[in-house]
């Protein structure tokens, strides 16, 4: 029996309907992927599986007890409580103990007389059984753990967090609830990347049934054992990962337009058919005409997939072959260390991702790029002939009272891209605008629309270096792939923010990959090479430190049996000697001594980075120590930085060697 059964469910907003008749069966245990294109309904048929929205026919059925969370784009969190106060509120009744609890531990460390401690040692023994007897202490301990994983401070308020961190907050509040169904809406929104490797990780242990609409799609890949497509107001269910979907799909899609093209070339046979003259109308056959009519009420309910986005960009003119030269830049805000002696030379044509966790200040090193933002030390030279356009992910240059039409426009009736001149009508329709919203004002857009809005008033202008801050946030997978297509096959300048690991692969030619404390590796590729560099820097640690042993362990054994007798002393091996002379022809002293104590301080380096994240993973830590927890961060960030550094003087000294 399905956990949750939607029967001939129907809704639509105005003259828009969103799905029709549509019934589906949610089994305990599915994790679902649920996409479709913007403004199809998607965040509407969620809403009305956790009963949030009252369709306008049909019936939904469950299980009875079944216990259903939503997460929603936006999550309405009290802006006056604490992180761990807002996480407490979803635990219901064990919430009340609790802070009954602590307010007796409070009395109780006030001077009070016999009679009044006796009252509360018995209120509070009375409290600790119906504490046990509802798992509290388990519920407690999980909140911690929850938040820690998720590089949440309990005691933050609320009011104080960016957009991402309340996301991590409304998801830590639902898994505290521990609900039958879990449904969350763009969960992976203003999440970093390794915000969202920690989300993928919760679905997959999670043992209810997720259903999740997203546009991420190695996300999508990592967590669903089943797609839903909401299209043209139907649902159609697809086992397996969104891989496989694509594959379906791209089948179902051919068939269907071949089905169409043959549909309607018998529908125009027939046509031509009735419209003879009067001699084939005297004979003609009344079934057939009665066949042509079904034909054509057919043809009428048809409904055509929505045309795909038609993104262009004008290129502008040829910037120089410099667009920035970065040297030794380096920037502090406050006690917090962004930028340290970074140096880049970027060319015409590069592509670069910037990756890294939220706030840590890609955004920043974009504005010293493009001369928008002074650094403390370094030189920051911005090349010639450069037309800048920028994608903010804030969409601070949308106007909320403005129309659709003069967020574009200008004031100007038409614009030209690579000489083609367009209509602002035509131009908004491109990017699936409908005339009647052409004077709608932009608070009216969904999150998706702003998104395309923005691009078709960034696209507008000629621009030969495009800066993309979170381009992808709210934009369907449709729209997604078409926008990577673009900036394939543009010839300018791309900088490219995105938490989207696919997306990042797909586009980008390099990457500045921010490792904390100020430090920015170029590395060539996108996100799975950075995945690609640590793992073989990771390999090649591992390699060093297991020759160090052997060649250790070599020569306590020759020392050994050079003790046992003195008179007989043994050669060491011709390779030994080479290696030897080698060292004393081409080292010094001193080089000689750093490169045989490296090995050590490797290990040494590792297991101190290993302790402190085995340290993070307690769950009391952030509510008991939360500035030892920042004081651990903070040491493992420079513990990576001395292993990089170790290990490129390791590599230098051994090249003296070989040379």
């Amino acid at each position: 029996m399905a956990l949750i059964t939607l029967d001939k469910i129907s809704l639509a907003l105005g003259h828009h309907t969103l799905f029709n008749n549509i019934s589906l069966g949610i089994e305990s245990g599915d994790k679902i992927g649920l996409i479709g294109r913007n403004g199809s309904g998607k965040s509407s048929l969620l809403k009305t599986i956790a009963k949030e929205i009252i369709p306008d026919s049909g019936q939904i059925h469950m299980i009875a007890g079944t216990r259903i969370v939503c997460v929603s784009q936006e999550p309405l969190l009290d802006s006056s409580r604490s992180i761990f106060a807002e996480v407490f509120t979803g635990l219901g009744e064990v919430e009340g103990l609790l802070t009954k609890y602590y307010a007796l531990l409070d009395k109780l460390s006030e001077d009070c007389d016999a009679a009044l401690l006796d009252s509360l040692l018995d209120e509070l023994n009375v409290l600790q059984d119906q504490l046990e007897h509802s798992n509290a202490w388990t519920a407690k301990n999980l909140i911690d753990k929850v938040l820690s994983e998720l590089g949440l401070n309990g005691h933050q308020l609320i009011s104080e967090l960016s957009g991402g961190s309340k996301k991590r907050v409304a998801i830590a509040k639902a898994l505290i609830i521990n609900p039958d169904v879990l449904l969350l809406d763009e969960p992976t929104n203003h999440l970093d990347i390794n915000s969202i490797l920690w989300l993928e990780k919760v679905i997959n242990d999670f043992n209810g049934t997720v259903i999740l609409i997203t546009h991420d799609r190695k996300f999508l890949d990592k967590t669903v054992n089943k797609i839903i497509e909401l299209d043209r107001g139907i649902v159609n269910v697809y086992p397996g990962s969104f891989a496989r979907y694509q594959e379906i799909k791209a089948r179902q899609l051919s068939d269907e337009d071949k089905t169409n093209r043959e549909f309607d070339k018998f529908l125009a046979q027939e046509e031509v058919w009735i419209r003879k003259g009067i001699e084939a109308r005297r004979t003609r056959n009344e079934g057939r005409v009665k066949r042509l009519e079904q034909l054509r009420l057919e043809r009428n309910q048809r409904r055509e997939r929505s045309g795909s986005v038609n993104l262009q960009v004008d290129h502008g003119k040829l910037s120089g072959k410099i667009i920035a030269e970065l040297a030794k830049v380096s920037l502090d805000f406050g006690e917090k260390t962004i930028l340290k002696d970074f140096s880049a030379t970027i060319l015409r044509g590069d592509k670069i991702g910037l990756i890294g966790p939220n706030g840590i200040g890609k955004s920043t090193l974009l504005k010293i790029i493009l001369g928008n933002l002074k650094p403390d030390s370094g030189k920051a030279n911005l090349g010639t002939k450069i037309e800048v356009a920028y994608f903010d992910q804030f969409r601070e240059q949308l106007n909320e009272d403005a129309t659709l039409a003069d967020m574009v426009s200008q004031g100007q009736d038409f614009i030209e891209i690579n000489g083609r001149k367009l209509h602002i009508a035509t131009y908004l329709e491109e990017f699936l605008f409908a005339p009647a919203r052409f004077r709608s004002p932009v608070k009216s857009l969904s999150g998706g629309e702003r998104n395309r809005l923005l691009l078709a008033r960034l696209f507008s202008r000629p621009a030969n270096v495009l800066v993309l801050d979170e381009p992808t946030n709210d934009l369907d997978i449709e729209t997604l792939e078409l926008l990577e297509e673009l900036l394939i096959n543009y010839t300018g300048t791309v900088f490219l923010v995105s938490h989207d690991r696919d997306f990042l692969d797909n586009v980008v030619t390099q990457s500045y990959v921010f490792t904390g404390n100020g430090n920015v590796l170029e590395i060539a590729g996108g996100y799975s090479d950075w995945l690609d560099y640590q793992q073989t820097r990771l390999t090649t640690i591992n390699n060093k430190l297991s020759n160090s042993s052997k060649n250790n362990d070599a020569k306590n054994s020759s020392a050994n049996k050079n003790n046992i007798d003195n008179s007989n002393s043994v050669m060491p091996e011709p390779e030994n000697v080479s290696r030897q002379n080698k060292l004393q022809n081409k080292l010094s002293y001193k080089e000689k001594l750093e490169l045989e104590s490296l090995p050590t301080q490797l290990e040494q380096l590792e297991l101190e980075q290993l302790n402190l994240q085995q340290k993070l993973l307690d769950p009391t830590l952030y509510k008991s120590d939360p500035r030892a927890a920042e004081d651990y961060k903070r040491r493992i960030v420079d513990i990576e930085n001395e292993l990089n550094q170790k290990l490129s003087r390791w590599e230098e000294l051994e090249a003296k060697i070989t040379k």
